[in-house]
């Protein structure tokens, strides 16, 4: 189990708090506007959401990962070579739909946190799209095992993402209820479902 800043030696407690806490943070970070003061596509603003989902849990919120990942036999970026791909990610152009999805497939390898790099890439992206296209993706729309399939065949070959997210764009970018709905939508990919984001109330 990761080290956490709440003191849980539980997983099943940790995973129900990171829940909830960092939901809280996404919750705030839509309603507090400050999303739509950063840059889109910047890593930096990518730093900003990881932080403000996970500082109160983990102590490496919106900090460049140190140690080497992999998942289902996939090896994400060597931390070595870490913030060159970032840099390199970063410059990538997002003028277009295709040139959005792919730095974010590009941002999904590099995976640049130690945990939590989904959910906080998954607003990146929307933030894109909305400040690029005016849309974002109605992630309520989007089935849990088509996108995770999807993800884990886009370092390979993007189109099947490509597709699978443009069938759910809308153009509803300023409704609360589509961000609450992608949250919860975007924890559920992950296997966290105990609470909704439009009811939280975060205590911590």
């Amino acid at each position: 189990m990761i080290d956490n800043l709440l003191g849980i030696k539980n997983s099943v407690e940790l995973a129900a708090q990171e829940e909830r806490i960092s939901k809280a943070g996404a919750v705030s970070l839509y309603d507090s506007g400050a999303l739509d003061k950063l840059p889109a596509g910047a890593f930096e603003t990518l730093k900003v959401i990881h932080f403000e989902l996970f500082c109160k849990i983990y102590e490496f919120a919106g900090k460049v990962r140190d140690v080497n990942l992999s998942k289902g036999g996939f090896r994400f970026a060597s931390c070595m070579y870490l913030e060159e791909a970032i840099h390199s990610i970063e410059k990538m152009p997002q003028k277009t739909y295709e040139q959005i999805i792919e730095k974010y497939v590009e941002m999904n390898i590099a995976h640049p946190f130690r945990e939590g790099n989904g959910r906080a890439m998954r607003i990146w992206l929307d933030h894109m799209l909305k400040s690029g296209l005016g849309r974002v993706v109605d992630w309520s729309r989007v089935d849990k095992e088509d996108y995770l399939l999807a993800m884990e065949r886009s370092p390979v070959k993007d189109t099947e993402i490509k597709q699978l997210l443009k069938s759910a764009l809308t153009d509803r970018v300023n409704d609360r209820d589509i961000f609450m709905k992608g949250i919860d939508k975007s924890y559920e990919y992950e296997g966290y479902a105990l609470y909704s984001a439009g009811s939280i109330n975060d205590e911590g």
